[in-house]
Parts: C-alpha cells; structure tokens; sequence
C-alpha cells in the first residue's frame, strides 16, 4: 500500500528555474514524443522564459525537492496552474492529488474558477478531470481545462 509521504510547498527562488526545468523535461518527455515534439534544448528554455518565481512554489518531500507548481493570475480571472511537475519517484503515491486539493481549496475559499492545460493523451487529464475540471476547448496538441469554485 502507498502512502502518502510528508510534503509541503515552498516559495520558489531564482535558483530553482535549473531544476525545475529539468524535471520539465523528464516528466513530459514521453508526451511530446508521442506528439511528435520533444525538443531537447525548447522543452528547458520554454521553462526558463516563463518560469516566475513570484507564482511558483517548490514541492518538497522530507524537505527535498520533489516538484513544482506555478499559479497565477489567468488573463480570463481567476487562477491559471501550470509547471504541475512531480518527480517520477513521487508520482501515482498521492501526492499530485493532495497538492492539487490543497491549490483548489485556496481558489474555492477565493471563490475563483481555475484554468490549466495539459497535452493531449496525458494521463494528467484524469487527475484533474476526478477533481472537477471540464474541457473548456482543445487543439491538436493542448487540452484546456475549467473549474468553477465548489460551492
């Protein structure tokens, strides 16, 4: 039986952008093959050139790092989450989904709708999907997803 390891979440600094960048592109690099997209140097740079430590926040596991998530403002109001990345050692015990309760609660108590993408096939889609969110529209190679604040 998996159980649920401690975690918590810390602000992300500068210094984090190399290793959340590299977890980038360990994590989604068998989606963007699938799709025909992996890009070795595009996948970290993208990272870089949008990572904002004002947004993100480290996840840590025993105090180590174990993934990362950003969310801001969306252009549509309410909460965006992106850089959703937990480290192949910590995925499928529980953690994807208690991080992701914990960011719903805040955006619920706010009472703001929140908005992500994933690619299309991830498996990522049916944790969200579990947890409220509906497609709000898709193209060939990103799934939008919406969720209203729970009542």
């Amino acid at each position: 039986m998996n159980s649920l390891p401690q975690w918590t979440l810390r602000p992300a600094t500068a210094a984090d952008v190399e290793p959340v960048a590299e977890l980038k592109a360990v994590v989604l690099r068998a989606d963007l093959e699938r799709l025909g997209r992996y890009d070795d140097d595009r996948v970290r740079r993208r990272l870089r050139d949008g990572f904002s430590s004002r947004h993100s926040s480290v996840i840590l596991v025993d105090g180590a790092f174990a993934g990362s998530v950003t969310v801001r403002p969306a252009d549509q109001g309410g909460r965006w989450i992106e850089h959703f990345y937990l480290a192949p050692a910590h995925q499928g015990r529980g953690l994807g989904t208690a991080v992701l309760r914990h960011l719903l609660a805040q955006a619920d108590a706010a009472r703001e709708p929140v908005r992500l993408d994933v690619l299309q096939g991830s498996p990522a889609r049916r944790l969200y999907e579990r947890h409220g969110f509906v497609l709000d529209h898709e193209d060939p190679i990103d799934v939008y997803l919406v969720r209203e604040p729970a009542a």
